[in-house]
Order: C-alpha cells, then structure tokens, then sequence
C-alpha cells in the first residue's frame, strides 16, 4: 500500500501506484482534515490505491470526493471510493471530448465520471476545520479547477501547476490561451505551497507560475520566429524547437506546438492545416 505522508497538519498525501512519463512518480491523492475528510483525486481504478485511501482514513469520516479533472490517471477512483465510503463526488464538471482529443499522448478521460455537485469558480465545500474554495483553471482540459485550502495558504493545483514538468495542453480540449489565462490568475495570489497532482510541494509557487508564463511565451517566439523563414509542418517545428528530446516524448511536443498553432491562428498571427505560415 501507498505510504503516507503527512505535508501539514491537516493534508495528508498518498501516492498511486500508476508512475509513467507522463505521470512521474505517480498521481497524489491528498487526505484534507481529520474526522471529517475531503480525498482530492483519488487516483486511477485501482483497488490497492482505494484500500490504501481506506486505510489510511479508517475510523474517519470521507465526506466529499473532490477532483481536479477528469483524466483516467485523477478520478476514475471516485466511483469506487464513493461506492466504499457514501460520500458525495463534487468538484469539476463532466467531460465528454471530441474524437482524439487526448492526441494519443494524454491520459485518457474518465467517460464515466459523474459528480454529484459541480463546483463552479469560488465554490466551497468544507469539513471540520478546512475550507476548500474552487478556482476554474481550464486549459490542461476545459474542466480542470484548483483548489484553496485558506487554512494552510496554500492551493492543491492538479495538472495545471507542477514542479517536475510543464503541463501537457493538447487540442482540441485542451486549450492553450485558456492555459496561459489561467496561469494569469494565479499570479499575485498568497498561497505559500502548492501541491500537485504529480510531483513534489511547490515552494515559492509564484516564482514558478512566473516562469512557467515565459516559458510559454519563449515557445510562442520559437514558433513565430521559425515560421517567418519559411512555412513548416508541426513535424519540423518540433524538430527545429526540441532537438535532443526523447523520442518517446515527441508526441506530446507536437501536441503543445499544436496548442500554440491554435492559439495564435485564433489571434491573426498564423494560418495552417498541414502545413502552418505566418499572416504578415
């Protein structure tokens, strides 16, 4: 079974057991209270990591289920957790995406997924002595939501901030002027530590969230800058703006560029289809 591990008096943290490239060492479910307990992303349908939820919150009460999104590795285990527990599933809303949308490179989505409160942005849902407080940031997928927890100044951000990697933004779902927006709303914001869905606490998250805006922008410029010598496919966009990545890793790299392709066509900047050009 996952190890516990106590982040703060009132968060606990297990890992699954589902670690890949896109996943690094696992999803984190974290445990918010004690006596009265949100799980945040229960994780992939796993039953050693719901017997490990279960364990870990016996003699407690679960009463709510909270996911971030719906991606198969976030909250497939919600349906099971809530089977074993009676607690209600609240958070994001239901996703049903287009054909490919997970471009062959993202996780799955939760096609079953069914809440039984969507939390809209600035929701709550609370306990004995936490207040989780939603905060819509689409763009990792349309439905993804982070949520404040006041009482520790800090934010549980699911996919849409991590420390270990940028997150994946893969069309047509997937949207990266939504993603760049709601990176926006997160600077200037006071939580001091933000846990992840993958990946260890985030310290001085605003350096990061910071950082994470340039590196967009510096791959908006690759971009722009490769198509002002001369039209290009997403293939030799990739090859000209990831020389050295892993093999393994360049799907999710042409989904990215594609995300920046949509988001500039959108904004006047390029036009595409097979192969994409600057307009001016």
């Amino acid at each position: 079974m996952s190890d516990v591990a106590m982040l703060h008096p009132l968060v606990r943290r297990l890992t699954a057991p589902n670690a890949s490239a896109y996943t690094f060492t696992g999803t984190q479910t974290y445990l918010v209270g004690h006596g009265e307990v949100a799980v945040i992303d229960p994780g992939p349908a796993d039953g050693r990591h719901v017997a490990a939820i279960l364990a870990a919150t016996a003699g407690e009460r679960v009463v709510a289920i909270v996911c971030t999104h719906t991606h198969r590795d976030h909250s497939p285990a919600a349906a099971l957790l809530k089977v074993a527990t009676g607690a209600d599933i609240v958070g994001c809303a239901a996703l049903v995406p287009a054909a490919g949308a997970d471009g062959g490179v993202d996780a799955a989505y939760d096609l079953e997924y069914t809440p039984d409160r969507v939390l809209g942005d600035g929701d709550e849902v609370a306990g004995e002595g936490w207040t989780l407080r939603a905060l819509a940031t689409p763009g990792h997928t349309s439905n993804h939501l982070c949520y404040a927890l006041p009482e520790a100044e800090a934010l549980f951000s699911g996919d849409h901030v991590m420390g270990w990697s940028t997150s994946i933004v893969s069309p047509p779902d997937g949207d990266m002027g939504a993603y760049m927006a709601s990176l926006e709303r997160l600077v200037g914001r006071d939580e001091v530590v933000y846990w992840p869905g993958h990946g260890e606490p985030v310290d001085r998250p605003q350096r990061l969230v910071r950082g994470m805006l340039g590196h967009r922008k510096q791959r908006e410029g690759q971009v722009l800058r490769r198509l002002r010598d001369a039209p290009a496919t997403i293939a030799e966009l990739v090859a000209t703006m990831y020389a050295g990545l892993d093999e393994s890793l360049r799907g999710a790299a042409a989904r990215s560029v594609l995300a920046h392709l949509i988001d500039l066509e959108r904004r006047g900047l390029v036009i595409g289809g097979e192969t994409w050009a600057r307009t001016g």
